[in-house]
């Protein structure tokens, strides 16, 4: 093991739903039916831990486009946690899920000896339909008035449009994605982290024909952003249990330490952007830099933006550590929960893959309204 501080968040389990589009095969699940079930997942996976100490502290999840009525707390109960489990959950829109792992953490770092299951989920296909004074709206603004507040097809259009990214290689990107997906299906790389439900046993858009990208139309006028180019609307849920390193030291628990984290604001007009600075800042908090890091998981909600944020970390379009298996243009976005999505494929590709100990990997996410999220992990045994 590592010789870590005691208080270091280890994250020792990890686990996902298939990722299906909305009105699919999870459709039937709310926010509980699609959470519940991974947090059970989880706790089994380290049942050994949990029941080495006094079990779990809290949950907290991240969602923006459920009906309400803390989303974390329902699911826990769900889950049976037991009543005196409670929850929380965080909206920082598609950045919520690795935002609910890193406030999961804090009072681990702090001291806080307990447990914590934390991650995200969204249900686009049982969300509400909103209304303000009897009019429908489909969002929620992401800036105030007197700034920019494009809708996320035209932020990733105007990002392409400024950086210069053509459509040719936007769909290149997409299609590197898709096919890495297939292959890591096809080789059985994502069967251990995956909680089956609704008879959904894979991600649903892994299988797509990536040779029909090239073919689709814009989705804005003389535009380079496609439906082919860009992720969809997605349902799907993630979670993983953090445990401070005095715990899983004393048992020699391997897991992946929170080494540092970073959130930034960035301009919303070019929302696609946030995840570099943010990267750039967890890193160089951690003295380290991108040439250190041997596993990177950036959620694609788009291309245009994941080529934007690669360009300005230095990191070329092909290179095997960006999302090796398949990003969200293939997987999907389920929104509040890709970060926690990103998180545990760091989890798969590095801890359950036999990755040796001090190997670093990080999880960034850029956010509409112009945000950042990034963590940066190390491979603990």
């Amino acid at each position: 093991m590592l010789d870590l501080p005691s208080s270091t968040p280890v994250i020792v389990a990890a686990r996902r739903t298939p990722i299906a589009a909305i009105g699919h095969r999870l459709a039937q699940l709310n926010l509980t039916g699609l959470t519940s079930p991974v947090l059970r997942a989880v706790c089994e996976d380290a049942e050994g831990l949990v029941a080495a100490t006094d079990g779990i502290r809290d949950v907290v999840l991240g969602n923006c486009m459920g009906p309400g009525g803390n989303p974390a707390r329902l699911a826990a109960l769900a889950a049976g946690l037991g009543t005196q489990v409670p929850g929380g959950t965080v909206d920082r829109q598609c950045g919520s899920g690795l935002a609910a792992i890193l406030d999961a953490a804090a009072p681990i770092r702090a001291g806080d000896p307990g447990l914590r299951l934390a991650g995200g989920a969204e249900s686009p296909s049982t969300a509400p339909a909103r209304s303000f004074e009897g009019v429908p709206y489909a969002r929620a603004a992401f800036a105030p008035e007197g700034f920019s507040d494009p809708d996320m097809p035209q932020a990733a259009e105007d990002l392409a449009a400024a950086d210069g990214i053509t459509r040719q290689r936007q769909d290149s990107y997409a299609m590197q994605s898709h096919r890495r997906a297939a292959d890591a299906l096809t080789a059985g790389r994502l069967r251990s982290e995956l909680v089956p439900l609704g008879g959904l046993k894979a991600d649903e858009g892994i299988g797509r024909r990536p040779e029909v990208i090239p073919r689709l139309r814009p989705l804005v006028d003389g535009g380079t952003v496609t439906a082919g180019n860009s992720t969809r609307i997605n349902d799907g849920a993630a979670a993983v249990l953090l445990a401070p390193a005095s715990a899983t030291q004393a048992r020699m628990v391997p897991g992946l330490a929170l080494r540092s984290q970073a959130i930034m604001g960035c301009d919303p007009a070019l929302p696609g952007l946030g995840a570099a600075p943010a990267l750039q800042r967890a890193l160089a908090e951690l003295g380290a830099d991108v040439g250190d890091l041997a596993a990177v998981e950036i959620v694609e909600a788009f291309a245009a933006q994941t080529l934007a944020v690669l360009d300005r970390l230095g990191i070329a379009e092909d290179d095997p550590r960006v999302c090796a298996e398949g990003g969200a243009l293939a997987l999907g976005h389920p929104w509040g929960a890709s970060g926690a999505v990103a998180v545990v494929r760091l989890f798969s590709r590095l801890v359950r893959s036999g990755a040796p100990a001090g190997t670093l990997g990080a999880a960034a996410v850029s956010v509409g309204g112009g945000l950042g999220i990034a963590a940066v992990v190390e491979v603990v045994r």
